[in-house]
């Protein structure tokens, strides 16, 4: 496996490293944990509990990086910075404000995009609720439940240019949402121009026009072999 480790501040001359592994949705078993704990104990390691529901393993050396993956057994949460990076999702099944078990069509999408090669970076934000948990109005496309059915947001941002996301569908049933969010992404994929995240690809066409575009796009034509590994 390459490295895939991120050089983090350089301090002294002296490079460190930092790697995250996938955790889908950001729910862990224990024995999981544990296993990050240790090898993070072992290598001297700081862990940082990201905003993206992951654990940032960071202080560590270069030439010890595919060894811990290895000792790990897990899978990197990035591989291709041009890609879904990740999916984030509420405990929509454990909290009593939740209006559907939304963890279920999360789950689903990080099965199904998690790694997938885009025109930017996206992420995709998975809500219970109209509390949005997770940020999901910053997100790239969003899923929301409500007591009338599902919304499915898209264009969010929270980098460099921050944007609130549009609401492109609401009152749906969760296949339909689920269904939006593989034609946002197809249409996504075949339209924006290299290096456009969706938000800027939204301001350029117009939001009318995208959600045209996004109704009338055949999710089969999303490309799910072009998916090149940037490390």
């Amino acid at each position: 496996m390459p490295h895939y480790g991120n050089l983090q501040k350089v301090r002294d001359g002296k490079r460190t490293f930092g790697i995250t592994p996938h955790i889908p949705g950001g729910f862990i078993t224990p024995d999981n944990l544990i296993k990050i704990a240790e090898v993070a104990k072992k290598y001297n390691a700081v862990l940082k509990i990201t905003s993206g529901q992951r654990i940032l393993i960071t202080n560590l050396k270069e030439e010890d990086l595919e060894n811990i993956w290895n000792e790990l057994g897990m899978e990197p949460a990035v591989k291709n910075i041009y890609s879904v990076k990740n999916v984030e999702i509420c405990p929509a099944a454990f909290c009593k404000r939740s209006k559907a078990n939304t963890m279920t069509i999360g789950m689903r999408l990080s099965k199904k995009f998690h790694g997938a090669s885009m025109p930017n970076r996206a992420k995709i934000g998975v809500a219970g609720c109209r509390n949005a948990c997770g940020g999901v109005y910053s997100k790239d496309v969003g899923v929301i439940a409500d007591k009338t059915g599902f919304r499915v947001t898209a264009g969010g941002s929270s980098g460099y240019n921050p944007r609130i996301a549009d609401i492109i569908a609401i009152d749906v049933t969760e296949e339909t949402a689920y269904e939006l969010v593989e034609k946002t992404f197809a249409f996504y994929q075949k339209n924006a121009s290299f290096g456009e995240k969706v938000s800027d690809f939204i301001e350029r066409i117009g939001l009318n026009d995208f959600k045209k575009g996004v109704n009338s796009q055949d999710p089969k034509e999303f490309d799910y072999n072009h998916q090149n590994e940037i490390v």
